[in-house]
C-alpha cells in the first residue's frame, strides 16, 4: 500500500466547528457532511464506477481518500470490475484475503481548496440539512404528548379570509404546524404572538420532520390542568375522561386517590382561579368538573348535570345507557344543540338517550305491545298470559323454548301443565321456523353474515331477504324507520330496530369498537 502524507488542514476543523455551534448540530455529522463531498469529488476524479471513501482526521483536518474493492468468490458473478476483485486475484496481493475482505489503496489527496466549490458546498450543506433533520426529529418525537410554547411565524388563510395554517417557531429554527382543524373556532393569530398548543404527532418525511400541534384536542385540555394543578401534577387527583366542544364547552372527570381530597375544589382553585386560568387560555371555553364514580350510574347522572336525572337504566353488553329526567329537566339534560348529552356520552364512552318520564312510558308500552303480539301468534296464547311472561323478564320465544321447565312453572297463575304446554308449543314454533328459516335462506341465498346479528330473528332474517336486504352490508345501510317499515310495526320496537342497525355496522366494520360506543 503506497503512503501518501496527508498535511494538517485546521481549516475544515474550524468549519466543523464553526457549523456545529451555528446549526446546533453534532460536530461529527459536520465532518461526515464533508467526507461526503470529498468523496464524490474523488468519484469524479477518479471515475464513478469506483468506490472510493475519503476520511477527514478530526483533530489535524488532514484528508485521506482511499479506493475500496471488495473481495467476492471466483465464481461470482461480477457487476463492477472497478470496485469487486475474485479471491484468487486479491490473494495474489495478499494470502490472507477471503470473500467480504475490502482491498484498501491509497489515493493521492485532492486539494480541498480546489474541489467544485459549488458541489462541494450543496453536498456540505445537504449534509448537514439532514444532520439537523434527525436532531430535530429525535428531540421532538419523545415530546408527543406534552405542552410546548411557541411563537407565531406566518399564517395562512384561504380563499375566503379564514386561518388555514399557523406556522409556530417552537425552538431556535424549529418550525410547527397548527392547522385550521386543530385551532379553536374564532381564535385570531398575528405574527409574533405567543401560542401555548400540545404537541399531536412528530412524523419524518423527506422534507424534514413534520411537528403537527393541537389546541383543541382533549389531551390539551388534561395537560393545561396537570400545569395548574398541583394535586394532579403529583396524581393525587387523577384526570378519568375529558370531553370536548372547543371553543364552547368542555366536561373533565376528576377523582381523588387520597379520600381527604375534594378533586373537584382542587380543580376550580381559590375563588375558582385554577379553572379560570385553563378558560382563558381556551379562549372562555366552559368547563364543568365532574366528579368521578366507580357507580356507572352515579357516574351517568354527575356527568349530566347541571340536569337532574330520576333514572338510569344501563345496557352494558350493547353500550346503550337510557335516562329519564322530568319535562323541566329536558332542555337541561340535552342542553344547546344537544351539546350536554353530547360531551356525557363521550365522557362515559357510551350512547346516552335522554326521555323524559312520559316518553319512557310510551316507550315501554310499544316494546310491551310489539313483544306481547310476538309472543300471541308464536304461542297461541291470550294476552294476559304473554303479559305474565313478559313481566317475568322473557323477551324471546327461544328464551321460553330452552328455559328450566320448574322456572316456567313457578310463574304465578301457571302451574306445571301449563308450563309444559307453554314449552311445548315454543319448542315447536323454534323447530318450524328453523326448518322454514333453512329452506328459505337457502333458496333466497341469504348471506351467512345476517345470522350473526344480535336481536335479529329468524323470520326476521326471511321478511328481510324478501325485500332485497339479504346481506350485513344492506341491513347496515338501512335506517331504524326503513327496517321496522319492512318488519312491521308488531315485529320491533324502535329501540330494538336501533340496537339491529348498530350491531349490523359493528359487523360490517364501519367503525372499531371505541368509535361505535
Amino acid at each position: 500500500m503506497e503512503n501518501y502524507e496527508n498535511m494538517p488542514r485546521p481549516e475544515i476543523v474550524a468549519v466543523a466547528d464553526s457549523f456545529a455551534r451555528d446549526k446546533n448540530i453534532d460536530k461529527e455529522d459536520v465532518f461526515k457532511a464533508i467526507e461526503i463531498a470529498i468523496q464524490k469529488a474523488g468519484r469524479t476524479k477518479y471515475g464513478m464506477e469506483h468506490d472510493v471513501r475519503a476520511q477527514i482526521d478530526r483533530k489535524t483536518g488532514a484528508i485521506a481518500l482511499y479506493r475500496y474493492r471488495e473481495v467476492v468468490a471466483d465464481d461470482a458473478v461480477i457487476e463492477n470490475t472497478s470496485a469487486q476483485v475474485p479471491l484468487s486475484v486479491a490473494k495474489t496481493y495478499n494470502k490472507k484475503y477471503k470473500v467480504g475482505d475490502y482491498i484498501i489503496d491509497p489515493l493521492p489527496p485532492i486539494d480541498f481548496g480546489r474541489i467544485a466549490s459549488q458541489t462541494a458546498r450543496q453536498v456540505i450543506m445537504e449534509g448537514i440539512k439532514v444532520a439537523e433533520r434527525n436532531k430535530q426529529y429525535e428531540e421532538y418525537k419523545d415530546k408527543v404528548g406534552t405542552i410546548i410554547n411557541g411563537t407565531v411565524k406566518k399564517v395562512e388563510q384561504n380563499s375566503r379570509g379564514f386561518i388555514s395554517n399557523v406556522y409556530v417557531e417552537v425552538g431556535k429554527n424549529d418550525e410547527a404546524v397548527l392547522r385550521y382543524d386543530e385551532i379553536i373556532p374564532h381564535e385570531k393569530f398575528k405574527s409574533g404572538d405567543r401560542v401555548r398548543a400540545y404537541i399531536l404527532d412528530v412524523r419524518s418525511e423527506k422534507k424534514g420532520p413534520q411537528i403537527f400541534l393541537s389546541r383543541t384536542c382533549p389531551d390539551f385540555m388534561a395537560k393545561l390542568f396537570t400545569q395548574e394543578v398541583p394535586e394532579i401534577y403529583d396524581g393525587v387527583v387523577q384526570i378519568m375522561g375529558v370531553a370536548r366542544d372547543p371553543g364552547s364547552k368542555a366536561k373533565i372527570a376528576v377523582k381523588a386517590n387520597d379520600k381527604t381530597i375534594d378533586p373537584v375544589g382542587a380543580c376550580v382553585g381559590l375563588r375558582g382561579i385554577r379553572v379560570q386560568a385553563v378558560v382563558t387560555e381556551l379562549q372562555g371555553e366552559k368547563i364543568d368538573i365532574v366528579p368521578y364514580s366507580d357507580d356507572k350510574a352515579q357516574y351517568i347522572v354527575n356527568a349530566l348535570a347541571p340536569a337532574e336525572v330520576i333514572k338510569v337504566v344501563l345496557d352494558e353488553e350493547n353500550g346503550h345507557i337510557e335516562v329519564v329526567v322530568s319535562e323541566e329537566e329536558l332542555s337541561k339534560a340535552i342542553g344547546r344543540r344537544g351539546q350536554n348529552v353530547k360531551l356525557a356520552s363521550q365522557l362515559l364512552s357510551a350512547n346516552i338517550d335522554v326521555l323524559t318520564e312520559e316518553q319512557e312510558q310510551e316507550r315501554r308500552s310499544n316494546e310491551n305491545k310489539v313483544r306481547t303480539q310476538r309472543f300471541m301468534d308464536a304461542l297461541d296464547v291470550d294476552d294476559m298470559i304473554a303479559h305474565l311472561l313478559i313481566a317475568e323478564g322473557f323477551t324471546t320465544v327461544d328464551e321460553i323454548a330452552y328455559v328450566d321447565l320448574k322456572e316456567l312453572a313457578e310463574i304465578e297463575g301457571f302451574d306445571e301443565d301449563i308450563a309444559t304446554e307453554l314449552q311445548s308449543r315454543a319448542k315447536d314454533f323454534v323447530a318450524e321456523r328453523d326448518k322454514e328459516f333453512n329452506a328459505k335462506s337457502k333458496a333466497l341465498k341469504i348471506d351467512e353474515s345476517m345470522k350473526a346479528v344480535e336481536g335479529l330473528a329468524p323470520e326476521m332474517i326471511i321478511t328481510l331477504a324478501e325485500n332485497n336486504v339479504k346481506n350485513i352490508e344492506d341491513l347496515a345501510d338501512l335506517a331504524a324507520d326503513e327496517l321496522i317499515d319492512i318488519l312491521g310495526e308488531n315485529a320491533v320496537s324502535e329501540s330494538e330496530a336501533n340496537d339491529i342497525i348498530m350491531a349490523a355496522r359493528r359487523k360490517a366494520g364501519w367503525f372499531d369498537e371505541q368509535e361505535s360506543e
